[in-house]
């Protein structure tokens, strides 16, 4: 087996999670920066890695990084590199990037100049005068900043918040990374409540119910690496083989690792998600039986400023809140969805009554509002800058010890 230089790209401010999930798979991180986690592995960890990370947006083979100020720099130490050793004879090998703070700028000309040295070097292994470029997908990525290039190839294909489970989703949906991202941060632990009152397409709900099962999220995807042949295509069926055997068959009350919390019909273990509208509703219980998970939770229709473990919508629906749980939450920001002060005033609304409700609960809620504490009258825990999509945003995380005080 090879050893590799794996690096795995996130969304600003999850890096210290996607590194824990680099460990928890049995892997000493070599650095950890800005927007990326760096590990060593083998071929088997190129296919836990894809299948397994949560958090991480996908998985790369770092190939070199090098300085570089002219064009000439560039070309020649990308050639020295050792592209014949990962890329065959055809591989289709587009090339694209970025470039901040450097003297080569134009990534146009960077991607022009990458793709002719990466060329020459490999005419010297298969000495022919043209790569034919009809075989599996390698796509080189470029980082260029401040005259320091790395180079990449991908291993993922699409991006891992792609789990293929959301088949619709509603006009502002949180990526699939980042929605298991803040169900981690709220201190949620399997086997307790957890509540999305602002749904939507049930993304948050289904994160947990894939951890809460220990299912690997990218089981049921392909991935760019394995039309390569390397990892060869029995190490993927075998961390496919693994993942199955790992997975907590919650719905019938035990699994690998033993019984199940509840009574083993899925009913006492209360992941729940509600929304306003009906139509969300629809598309979050269907992306969950998609996700496979649809028996591990429910998803109803309710407005979330009746946020009370009393309210008679719950007696309806026959659900009894267990004493500890989490609320993870992605409430509306008024930018995409509704007029910025009615989004604020639905937050201040669903989030006084709430708190006040479910204080013996942890709390993680992601808001573009930077006075959403003031918004609730209660000042959180923590703090963590986060992106949902291009939006800066802050996680606001709120612990029960602290909420039981107040």
């Amino acid at each position: 087996m090879s050893d590799w230089l794996l690096s795995v790209p996130t969304l600003f401010g999850l890096e210290s999670l996607a590194a824990r999930e680099v460990r928890d798979l049995g892997y000493a991180t070599e650095r950890v920066e800005d927007g990326r986690v760096t590990f060593r592995g083998d071929d088997m960890a190129i296919c836990r890695s894809n299948l397994w990370l949560r958090v991480g947006e996908r998985v790369q083979i770092k190939m070199g990084d090098f300085s570089a100020v002219t064009f000439d720099e560039l070309f020649e130490r990308t050639k020295a590199l050792p592209w014949p050793a990962l890329l065959p004879a055809d591989a289709a090998f587009p090339v694209n990037g970025h470039s901040l703070s450097s003297k080569l700028h134009s990534v146009p000309d960077c991607q022009a100049i990458l793709k002719k040295a990466i060329v020459e070097a490999m005419k010297r292994k298969v000495r022919v005068e043209r790569l034919p470029e009809t075989g599996a997908l390698y796509r080189v990525h470029f980082n260029l900043i401040r005259d320091r290039v790395t180079l990449y190839v991908d291993t993922s294909g699409e991006g891992l918040h792609k789990r293929g489970y959301r088949a619709d989703s509603t006009l502002a949906p949180i990526r699939e990374t980042l929605a298991a991202a803040l169900v981690k941060l709220s201190g949620w632990r399997p086997g307790t409540g957890l509540w999305d009152p602002f749904c939507g397409s049930g993304t948050l709900v289904i994160e947990a119910a894939l951890i809460e099962a220990n299912r690997a999220p990218g089981l049921f995807r392909r991935f760019a690496a394995e039309d390569w042949g390397l990892p060869d295509k029995a190490l993927w069926a075998a961390a496919r083989e693994e993942a199955r055997s790992l997975a907590r068959d919650l719905a019938r009350g035990g699994g690998a690792d033993g019984p199940a919390a509840g009574n083993g019909s899925g009913e006492s273990r209360m992941l729940v998600g509600s929304d306003l509208e009906r139509r969300a509703v629809t598309i979050a219980r269907q992306n969950a039986k998609k996700a496979g998970v649809s028996e591990l939770v429910r998803f109803f229709q309710m407005d979330a400023k009746d946020t009370r473990p009393d309210h008679e919508r719950f007696r309806e629906l026959d659900i009894a809140f267990p004493e500890r749980g989490s609320i993870v939450a992605n409430p509306p920001y008024g930018e995409r969805l509704i007029e910025v002060e009615d989004a604020r005033e639905a937050c201040r609304a669903w989030g006084k009554e709430a708190l006040t409700a479910f204080r013996r609960w942890g709390w993680c809620v992601i808001s573009a509002h930077e006075d959403f504490e003031s918004l609730i009258g209660r000042g959180a825990a923590k703090r963590r800058k986060l992106y949902n999509g291009m939006l800066k945003c802050t996680a606001f995380i709120y612990k029960p010890e602290l909420l039981e005080r107040q």
